[in-house]
């Protein structure tokens, strides 16, 4: 995913109100920016960070500027934006990136499957081995909390993921493949684990998914100024 335009740069002075950034961006201008992500994003936001915004030419936006990448101290970028997440993954899917969907025929994004409650990310479809259409379900999350090398989802407590998780599980036990990917878009992460410490209720759900027969994996970007790619899949422990 390229950004066109190139974004513009700054330094971060605050994020607040979740969805408002101020920035002061590189000629001295200082804007507010809205925050597309209502995670805690801890460590993501530290004011003196680099940052970079895209610019909107809608006339009808409230806020002219979105706060697309942040850069931290040490060097490492984070991709702040949560709806990039299922934009990587589609055109990962498109560009059969990662082993585990690369035979994946097609795809339709925001589906709810019959009879199930959760509208899921992405509907997938597989030939079996009689050339027959088989349809599969796949839940995005995006990470972007790390310790170290180590990266963590969630963030702050989320019942909305929990539930997406029972409904995964559920329709694992009846015969439906389906998939939780986590989209890590920090490129200091080297693995990912469940956050148990900050939502033990979903650290509970995502194992009876798995336990169900719920794929749940990780995979990684490559992130800089002008461009974000998923890349390759990451070690994942629950």
């Amino acid at each position: 995913m390229k950004f066109s335009p190139s974004l513009l740069r700054g330094t971060l002075i605050k994020r607040y109100k979740r969805f408002l950034a101020d920035v002061e961006l590189d000629n001295g201008a200082i804007v507010t920016a809205h925050c597309p992500n209502t995670g805690a994003m801890t460590g993501c936001a530290e004011p003196g960070y680099t940052v970079y915004l895209s610019e909107s030419t809608n006339p009808n936006r409230k806020l002219k500027y979105t706060w697309e990448l942040a850069q931290t101290f040490d060097g490492h970028f984070i991709g702040i934006n949560t709806h990039n997440a299922n934009k990587l993954v589609a055109e990962a899917l498109d560009n059969k990136v990662l082993d585990q969907f690369s035979d994946i025929t097609s795809w339709k994004a925001e589906v709810t499957p019959p009879l199930a409650n959760s509208r899921f990310d992405f509907q997938l479809t597989r030939k079996d081995m009689q050339h027959n259409d088989i349809v599969e379900y796949m839940e995005v999350k995006s990470v972007t909390l790390a310790d170290t090398d180590k990266g963590f989802f969630p963030d702050a407590v989320t019942q909305r993921g929990a539930k997406h998780c029972l409904e995964l599980a559920r329709l694992a036990e009846s015969g439906v493949k389906t998939t939780l990917l986590f989209c890590v878009q920090h490129t200091a992460i080297k693995s990912v684990q469940v956050a148990t410490h900050i939502d033990p209720t979903y650290a509970k759900s995502v194992k009876i998914a798995a336990n169900a027969g719920v794929t749940v994996s990780a995979a990684s970007c490559t992130i800089d100024e002008q461009k974000i790619l998923l890349n390759q899949t990451l070690p994942l422990f629950l």
